[in-house]
């Protein structure tokens, strides 16, 4: 299967929760988080084929609702029962944004699992739902706390990162929200360009981290931290090529800077 190959990781002989854990790890250190298409002028389609085609033949990441829709193909593909949630993300403050301004996913496997590969910068493994107390990542510390009105507080060494209600959702239903984000001039999709991706550390640590952020690199790995800034196209778009695999004909533009010919 050639999204198996796209993550590097075999095909898993049953559904169970150590090939989930195994699949969602190498999904996460092979397809980068990122905004380009809002950057590009490329619209997002939320259909199968096109994150399909996305994702896996031309291999480049996406968002939220790109990685986790792709997954969730994947995931079923292979036999696992999967459902779209809903989640709104803590700013400052401890106020939520709207819901649908993230997508999670919730996964049967020997039990209920929360997977999550579109966050950006979140847990390495998928979250069980049957435990509430903490789960230990190469990540972090995370825990699953429900509220009083039954939806998912997700929580990384202490901090909220976002809250899914659990009512199962479709992959359409998220395309209004996808839609804002790549239009609204108010969407931090559209004022930010990032391109970022956890990479293997030393045994017993935390993962690195490569980021591009417009054009500066950003290498995160132990307790060393480097940043550096691409002078000429052409070095940027090697490191687009080198770094994540992705390779662009031309430098993205930040949107927040063209016109938004597309928002109404």
């Amino acid at each position: 299967m050639e999204y198996l190959q796209r993550i590097g990781a075999e095909r898993p002989s049953a559904p169970t929760p150590e090939a989930l854990r195994d699949l969602h790890a190498h999904h996460q250190l092979a397809v980068p988080f990122e905004n380009l298409s809002i950057h590009l002028g490329e619209p997002i389609v939320l259909d199968e084929d096109s994150l399909f085609d996305k994702i896996v033949l031309r291999w480049r990441g996406g968002f939220c609702y790109e990685l986790n829709g792709a997954f969730a193909c994947l995931l079923t593909d292979l036999g696992f029962a999967v459902t779209y949630l809903a989640a709104g993300v803590f700013g400052e403050g401890g106020a939520v944004s709207p819901l649908f301004d993230h997508m999670v996913l919730g996964v049967e496997a020997g039990g209920p699992w929360l997977a999550d590969v579109g966050f950006g910068d979140h847990s390495l493994h998928p979250l069980c739902l049957d435990d509430a107390g903490p789960q230990l990542d190469p990540q972090g510390t995370f825990q699953v706390s429900r509220t009083p009105e039954g939806d998912l507080d997700i929580l990384r060494d202490g901090k909220p990162q976002y809250r899914a209600e659990t009512r199962p959702r479709r992959l359409a239903d998220f395309e209004p929200a996808c839609w804002w984000q790549q239009t609204s001039a108010d969407s931090h999709f559209r004022q930010n360009l990032v391109c970022t991706m956890p990479v293997d550390g030393n045994p017993g640590q935390r993962p690195g981290r490569v980021t591009l952020s417009g054009r500066r690199l950003i290498r995160i790995l132990a307790d060393e931290h480097q940043e550096s800034e691409f002078a000429s196209d052409g070095e940027l778009l090697a490191a687009y090529r080198d770094l994540f695999g992705i390779r662009l004909d031309r430098v993205p533009e930040l949107a927040s800077t063209k016109p938004n010919r597309q928002a109404k």
